[in-house]
């Protein structure tokens, strides 16, 4: 089995960046890649900001943070990632977009190399049959915020081979992260079941049922959830949510899956939660 010695990462929005701090914190060497200087410093400013937190909080000293911080290096060229082992796409959810990297990267890489996607929701075999290695492509789903949560679903298309699935579990056991195998369907594991449970959760609000105040407290004190599911929304985002479940819904056809008229209305009124500083809570 290959071992992957060095990581590309494409995108260094929250997801980007988190998945680049990870692996250096590994020890391993990151070429970040964005498509702008601009939101390249944003997002090289947001690991030195979160390295900082781990410092102040003792979790990590300020010479190892110093040490995280220079394996990884920024760059606006595509080119700079032909060396790696694998590169991990997490640019903006648009399958037309990712395709046209994805035909990118296949030409730059070498032929052992493998190409994920951190997609919540987007058809992974789609992006593989737009490469010469469907059978070296597959998804690898970090969480948020990716340097603390421990899963990392690992989606398998028709065309992966175990080799690949293989090296990806080696891969985020080493990162310390716990894999699960996951096929290739939208919303994977965790969405699948997370989204309908948030969607309800908008639907009992809707109708009158209780205060959604209520409801999350309801669903902390007496299921034992870190938050309730609108604090939850909040902070995953609520722009986020309808679009999952409008992939979803478009796939299954499933009523479940079906967005309510609520989050629609707050989407289109730009309230998405944490991010936009109003959602079902204020934070202004």
């Amino acid at each position: 089995m290959a071992e992957i010695r060095t990581v590309g990462v494409c995108g260094a929005g929250l997801m980007g960046n988190g998945i680049a701090q990870t692996c250096a914190t590994a020890g391993l060497p990151v070429v970040l890649m964005e498509v702008a200087q601009t939101p390249l410093e944003r997002g090289m400013g947001s690991i030195a900001k979160s390295l900082d937190t781990f410092v102040a909080k003792s979790k990590l000293s300020r010479s190892d943070a110093d040490a995280i911080f220079a394996r990884i290096t920024p760059t606006t060229e595509v080119k700079k990632l032909k060396d790696c082992d694998l590169v991990i796409e997490a640019i903006v959810e648009n399958a037309p977009t990712k395709i046209a990297l994805f035909k990118q990267l296949d030409e730059l890489l070498a032929p052992h190399a493998i190409l994920c996607t951190n997609t919540s929701s987007l058809c992974v075999i789609e992006l593989a049959a737009a490469t010469q290695r469907p059978h070296r492509v597959a998804g690898l789903h970090f969480f948020n915020p990716v340097p603390i949560m421990k899963l990392v679903e690992v989606v398998k298309t028709i065309a992966t081979t175990q080799d690949t699935i293989d090296e990806l579990f080696a891969f985020g056991r080493k990162l310390g992260k716990e894999p699960i195998l996951a096929q290739d369907t939208p919303g994977f594991i965790v969405n699948r079941l997370l989204v309908p449970y948030l969607l309800y959760a908008i639907r009992l609000y809707e109708s009158g049922l209780a205060s959604k105040e209520d409801i999350d407290k309801g669903m902390k004190l007496g299921c034992g959830y870190p938050m309730g599911p609108f604090e939850l929304l909040d902070f995953v985002g609520l722009d986020t949510t309808y679009y999952i479940a409008q992939i979803m819904f478009d796939e299954f056809k499933d009523p479940m899956m079906a967005a309510p008229p609520l989050l629609k209305r707050m989407v289109l009124a730009g309230r998405y939660g944490r991010k936009s500083g109003k959602g079902f809570y204020d934070y202004a």
